[in-house]
């Protein structure tokens, strides 16, 4: 689930924190950068994990502050394919099952991917999967909070920096709807039948 990627990367320190160890004020100022950030076809960003070298700090006329190129490593949530994570349930929609793993939301399992013959009921807001057994079907409902486990076989980058402003002949209506339509910059996506287990505290109603 986690990794350790090596990166590289020029960080700057305000000459405030020159009283400061050199490898603290470093080492605040890359989690500030990547904590908590995606990083496009890296992963979600941890923490750093450590620092494995520093360049000469130069000064450059008109910045008073440091600049270091550092190599370093850092805590990546980047899941292996087939790897088998535990989550809950955040919320279903017409899309599918929504399931978050505490830190992390964005992982969607749509509707051909949940245990068959499955609906959605309308009224609950739930996936309902129409369970068949010898004395007849019964729904067992995909509650909101319940714990489910599942199969990661495939993932998706979105490339979200910034395009610039729109052309003069964009209206800004239009302009409006591209925000509303911005994409998660990664997502866990289960492809049909690949979800493992799904386990309800309660299942009938």
């Amino acid at each position: 689930m986690f990794v350790l990627v090596e990166m590289t990367d020029t960080v700057r320190i305000p000459p405030w924190q020159f009283e400061r160890k050199l490898n603290e004020s470093i080492a605040e100022e890359l989690n500030k950068k990547l904590a908590n950030k995606v990083v496009y076809n890296v992963g979600l960003c941890i923490c750093l994990y450590d620092i494995t070298k520093l360049e000469d700090s130069y000064i450059f006329p008109g910045d008073g502050a440091s600049h270091t190129k550092v190599h370093f490593r850092y805590v990546v949530f980047h899941p292996f394919l087939d790897e088998i994570l535990i989550g809950q349930i955040k919320s279903c929609s017409q899309d599918g099952v929504h399931v978050s793993i505490g830190f992390f939301d964005d992982i969607v399992i749509p509707p051909e991917s949940l245990q068959q013959p499955a609906k959605f009921d309308e009224a609950e807001q739930v996936w309902v999967w129409e369970y068949e057994t010898e004395e007849g079907a019964h729904d067992l409902y995909m509650d909101i909070g319940e714990e489910i486990r599942f199969r990661v076989v495939d993932e998706t980058f979105v490339d979200t920096s910034p395009t610039g402003p729109s052309s003069a002949e964009a209206s800004t209506s239009n302009a409006t709807e591209e925000v509303q339509k911005k994409e998660a910059p990664y997502t866990l996506v289960l492809p049909t039948c690949q979800i493992e287990t799904v386990a309800f505290k309660k299942c009938l109603r």
